[in-house]
């Protein structure tokens, strides 16, 4: 399948990570469907998406929402099928486990983990019916190793790894490949938050001594949509600069 026909469903595409995820499978000819939280994150999307070979766009969609496979399910009539599913979005809101309250917990599995599911059980069928496809996932190094502070988000990044493990065993004959990406501490708006003394104390744990750029993980994203990878599934592929060495 030459990519120029692939078209390309992406949660959380507006900025950071999952922006660079988009631009770049763009340039390769893709046509990306992102989504946003909000109409003004959907329009940048269409914006910078409006020059690509094949323009892509941006539309509004909330992984907490209680309605989300029905969203999903009109976009996938709308703009589908897709032959690649990129969960990128996700949320945090980090508390020690004695404070946190039940609401923090139940958000952000509810968008990480969830939202997850119900993206990929909406748009996997077209895929197996195509025989081919690509869903990859994006965790976090605190899914495999834990964070102070985390443990909602580690345990859905967690999740999201397990959940792809599962669901490479089931559709792999269909040849659709499930992988995850596990990125380490990467220069976006939510690592921009952290105070010196703390982006101090995480480089030092980076064997390269950076943090990575979101576009270390686009170019990831990017292989394991090609058919060079199509002998990989079921794995998590990290990219944390030797933060965490599986």
């Amino acid at each position: 399948m030459e990519s120029n026909h692939k078209k390309v469903f992406i949660t959380g595409a507006s900025r950071g990570i999952g922006k660079a995820i988009a631009i770049q499978l763009a340039e390769q000819g893709m046509q990306v469907i992102g989504t946003a939280t909000s109409e003004e994150g959907a329009n940048k999307i269409t914006d910078y998406l409006s020059g690509a070979k094949q323009p892509g766009k941006g539309v509004v969609l909330n992984l907490g929402s209680d309605d989300l496979i029905d969203a999903v399910g009109a976009i996938l009539k709308d703009d589908g099928p897709f032959d690649i599913v990129i969960n990128n979005a996700a949320i945090t809101d980090d508390q020690i486990m004695m404070r946190m309250k039940q609401d923090q917990w139940d958000n952000v599995i509810n968008v990480n983990l969830n939202g997850s599911y119900q993206v990929i059980k909406t748009l996997l069928r077209p895929m197996v019916k195509k025989r081919w496809g690509r869903i990859i996932n994006i965790s976090s190094v605190v899914g495999v190793t834990g964070n102070l502070g985390q443990a909602n988000y580690a345990a859905a990044k967690a999740g999201v790894i397990a959940m792809s493990k599962s669901l490479a065993y089931e559709v792999a004959r269909y040849g659709v490949t499930v992988n995850c990406i596990a990125p380490g501490f990467i220069e976006t708006d939510m690592t921009a938050k952290l105070s010196d003394d703390i982006k101090e104390q995480i480089l030092k744990q980076i064997p390269v001594g950076k943090m990575g750029q979101p576009e270390d993980i686009a170019q990831s994203v990017l292989f394991l949509t090609t058919d060079a990878a199509q002998y990989i599934t079921g794995t998590t592929l990290h990219v944390n600069g030797g933060m965490y060495m599986a």
